[in-house]
Formats: structure tokens, C-alpha cells, sequence
């Protein structure tokens, strides 16, 4: 990466007023706020050392931005805010810092931000088991939470008060998306088996409609499939989501569609031989529409209003805070690009059907140990 180059990707705050980042002015790196609203604006969070290129940044949303390093194998976090008006890269002392406290394990990384958006939570994988750490929003420091059998990741929450966490769980090895209960010990319930053997796998949900994206290898292949928490019908597999010169990533899901999850706007990531591109779909939709991401995009960020608009953040030489706004296309059925041909759904041998999602935790379901 040049010195001039921007770094792709950024992380939002659970309720979407804010987003972070590691960027760099010339070779120093530092995290860097972004906070939405009429005319987003960026606060560069530089303390008084540059920061490495591998740590982790995630905004709460009050404003404070949480980071993790990791200087010499252990793994420490603090929060971030600014003090002043001239905060930047060369300013440090203008950039407040509480620390934390740390964990010391051979690997950490930092979940999707929790719905409360003031807990943040890692993931720590061993041998036989992760353990899942609190690591911001406790009242003593880092506070370990539950300990999951397998080496798990991914992460996704399937409530809005943080109680439900998604994890992707591998043993003997097969993956098996199952649910962890952080109120109950780290209580461990099945939540994905489309077959005995396949690789399933949560990509992606909206605790408030439901809404699920899966990514299974059930039929022999790995194809995006969508389901609904609760409900009784088999996860679905599109034709348009199969696309055999793209991978297809969802990353962003329309929120406050409580009763209608089908309708909820997904925002996918489409990763080819000719770039990067976006696509938009609905679950309802036979079609994914395709568009040209902004220039600067910070691939794979995003995220709708509940008005189905598509908010995009992007950053160039001219323009270092930008936000494009893109809602949904009020006639999806004439797609820019339709990513599959028109052809009869590939059946499915007899081990593979795919069986209902449930809630997680189930009084009398059995957990997984």
C-alpha cells in the first residue's frame, strides 16, 4: 500500500451514529472516528506513539471508540475520545485515553458491536475451546463470560439486548453455526444443520426482523441461503445468489422490518474478476440489482436506514469523510445485473434437506457440550 492509499473498511457503531477505522498520514497509523448525521465529519484519534496496522478499533455509541493491541503478545484495550477541537494526527495530547485492562491468550479479536452500544465483546480461540470475553462495558476490566467447546468464529447477535451471540463452530471438523446464551453461563444450543455433514455457516442477521444469511455447502457447493429466526420453513437458497465468477458477501441488512423479513434490503459485496462491486436484494426479489460503488468506498461498509436507503462511507484525496446515500431501487424487478441464469433449482440429495430454524436457547433442547 502506497502512503497515499486509503485502507479499506470500517466498523459502525451499534445504532449507526458512528464509525471507526485505522488509517494513516504518511507512515504513522491511528484510529479515526467518523460520525454520521447532516454533514459527516472525521476526528483522527492519534495518541502519542503510532499505532499497528493490525489493531482493532470499534465505536461505542456514545462516542468513544474501543482499541485493541496487541504489544508483544498480549492483548490490551482502551477507550479513545477526543478533548479538543484540534485533535488529529499531529495533535496526540488532544486525544483522551481510559485504559481498559487486558487478557493474555495467543489470539483475540473483537465481535460486531453489541446491540446496547456500550459492551464490546472478543473471541478468543484455544485448542478445544473459545472463550468469549467482555471487554468493555464490565465493571472490573476484561471479564471472561463463557467458554465455548471448538474453535468458533464469525459472530453475529440474534437479539437486541445482547443476550443471544451467533458463533460459527467447528468441530471434528464440520462448522455448525449454534447460539450462546451469555445469561446463562454460556449455555450452547444448535441454531444451524441444514445437513448431517455440510459446513453452515451464519453470515449475517437483523435481531429485530429475524432476517438470516447463511452460507452452507449442503448441496455440494457453497451457496448463500436466507432464513428467519422462529420460523418453521427451511432455510431458501435463490437462484440470484448463486454466482459462480463472484463471491457474493453480505454485509449490510435493512432493519425495522419486524413483521415483514422478507422484505428487509440486503446489501452484498461482490468480489470478481472485474473489481469489487455492490449488489441489492430482497428476499422477495428473483433479482440482484448491481451497482458501481462509490470511488473510495471502504469495501464491505454499509448501512440501511430503516427507510431503505444505503449509506455508504467513502474516502478520497478531495473528499476524506464522505457518505453516499443509495436507496433501494423503487423497480428491482428490472435489475442492473442479474448474477444467475434463469434455471430449474438444483435438487438436493435426501441428507441434505434443509431443516426449520428455531429460537436458541429452547426449554428441553439439549445443549451442545
Amino acid at each position: 500500500m502506497g502512503a497515499d492509499a486509503v485502507p479499506a473498511g470500517c466498523v459502525f457503531a451499534a445504532d449507526g451514529s458512528y464509525a471507526a477505522r485505522l488509517t494513516r498520514e504518511g507512515p504513522s497509523w491511528y484510529p479515526e472516528r467518523w460520525t454520521f448525521g447532516p454533514e459527516p465529519y472525521a476526528v483522527a484519534l492519534a495518541g502519542n506513539q503510532p499505532e499497528e496496522p493490525g489493531t482493532e478499533v470499534l465505536p461505542l455509541a456514545d462516542g468513544q471508540v474501543l482499541i485493541h493491541r496487541t504489544p508483544a503478545g498480549l492483548h490490551t484495550f482502551s477507550l479513545l475520545y477526543p478533548t479538543g477541537p484540534a485533535t488529529g494526527p499531529a495533535t496526540g495530547r488532544q486525544t483522551g485515553e481510559r485504559p481498559l485492562g487486558s487478557v493474555e491468550c495467543d489470539a483475540l479479536s473483537l465481535l460486531p458491536a453489541a446491540p446496547d452500544g456500550a459492551t464490546a465483546y472478543a473471541l478468543a480461540p484455544g485448542g478445544a475451546s473459545t472463550a468469549v470475553w467482555r471487554v468493555a462495558g464490565g465493571a472490573f476490566g476484561p471479564e471472561h463470560v463463557a467458554e465455548v467447546p471448538g474453535f468458533c468464529g464469525g459472530g453475529a447477535w440474534l437479539d437486541t439486548s445482547g443476550r443471544l451471540l451467533a458463533l460459527d463452530q467447528e468441530r471434528d471438523g464440520v462448522t455448525k453455526t449454534v447460539v450462546v446464551d451469555l445469561e446463562r453461563g454460556g449455555e450452547t444450543t444448535p441454531l444451524l444443520q441444514i445437513a448431517e455433514r455440510s459446513n453452515d455457516r451464519l453470515l449475517l442477521a437483523d435481531p429485530e426482523s429475524g432476517l438470516l444469511l447463511v452460507r452452507s455447502d449442503a448441496a455440494g457447493e457453497d451457496r448463500i441461503g436466507w432464513g428467519v429466526l422462529g420460523s418453521m420453513l427451511p432455510v431458501r437458497f435463490p437462484r440470484c445468489l448463486r454466482a459462480p465468477d463472484l463471491l457474493l458477501t453480505p454485509f449490510a441488512v435493512q432493519p425495522g422490518q419486524l413483521l415483514t423479513p422478507e422484505a428487509c434490503a440486503v446489501a452484498l459485496r461482490m468480489d470478481g474478476p472485474g473489481g469489487t462491486g455492490i449488489g441489492l436484494w430482497r428476499p422477495t426479489s428473483r433479482h440482484v440489482v448491481g451497482l458501481t460503488p462509490p470511488e473510495g468506498w471502504l469495501a464491505g461498509a454499509g448501512r440501511w436506514t430503516r427507510a431503505g436507503v444505503l449509506r455508504l462511507p467513502y474516502a478520497t484525496r478531495n473528499v476524506p469523510c464522505g457518505v453516499a446515500d443509495v436507496p433501494f431501487p423503487a423497480s428491482a424487478s428490472e435489475p442492473v445485473e442479474d448474477l444467475a441464469p434463469e434455471e430449474p433449482e438444483a435438487e438436493s440429495p435426501p441428507a441434505a434437506r434443509p431443516v426449520p430454524l428455531q429460537h436458541a436457547p429452547l426449554t428441553g433442547r439439549a445443549a451442545v457440550g
